[in-house]
């Protein structure tokens, strides 16, 4: 919600001219949203990294997420042409939509996803159960 309400914000207002760029912005506002709510929220049992590892590796799987996100639509626009005026605005802007926000977000979804339960909030070790330790201070048994 955060990315398509920043990207139409931004692309009807004032990056009418950048639509990949309006939406680059969008991304990249909502992933620092992202990141706090997935700390404190969904990722909140797992992890065990520190904060500052943990935020690397946030950043770096969201870099790699957004060029995800935003790759549908600059094919789109930038090499099958679908912008003015070479096609209708309204052709345009179903392509953008599309493109960028269901197809690239959705791509991006299932990539980050996938990332944060493997690298970046893993799921905490169980530790193995310990067994007694001998005691070496007692007598063996019959020995006196």
């Amino acid at each position: 919600m955060i990315t398509v309400g920043l990207n139409y914000l931004l692309k009807l207002t004032v990056l009418t001219h950048k639509p990949t760029t309006a939406l680059v912005i969008a991304t990249v506002i909502a992933t620092i949203v992202s990141y706090i709510l997935n700390r404190e929220w969904s990722f909140s049992a797992r992890g065990g990294r520190r904060r500052h590892t943990e935020i690397f590796l946030f950043a770096l799987v969201n870099v790699i997420a957004i060029g995800i996100t935003a790759t549908p639509q600059f094919l789109a626009r930038y090499v099958f042409h679908l912008e003015q005026p070479h096609v209708s605005f309204a052709v345009q802007e179903i392509s953008d939509f599309v493109n960028g926000l269901v197809l690239g977000t959705a791509m991006a979804m299932f990539f980050r996803l996938w990332a944060f339960r493997h690298w970046v909030f893993p799921a905490k070790p169980s530790l193995p159960e310990r067994t007694p330790a001998p005691d070496l201070a007692r007598e063996p048994v019959g020995v006196r």
